[in-house]
């Protein structure tokens, strides 16, 4: 019964290492990855937008990355496409 419990210990170490070591790269190293987790963690949660609904109200940044606009001002007769990510 002990060697089970110990295999069993070692198998969930090894499978918590190899996920911080996957998280790590995706996230672009281990501080990274640790800061992405705790901030994550709290946020998690499953929004109640369905298709169709208008978008929450937001402030955020224009293109030129000094001035900000809410979405509801840009929101009317075109389509506002908001991209979360990078392409440098």
């Amino acid at each position: 019964m002990k060697r089970i419990f110990i295999r069993m210990a070692i198998s969930l170490a090894a499978l918590l290492v190899i996920a911080f070591v996957v998280l790590s790269v995706m996230a672009g190293g281990p501080k990274d990855a640790v800061y992405m987790v705790r901030y994550a963690l709290p946020h998690m949660h499953r929004g109640n937008l369905k298709v169709g609904d208008a978008a929450p109200d937001a402030r955020i940044f224009a293109l030129n990355g000094s001035e900000t606009f809410h979405i509801r001002e840009r929101t009317g007769t075109k389509p506002l496409v908001i991209v979360f990510g990078s392409f440098t």
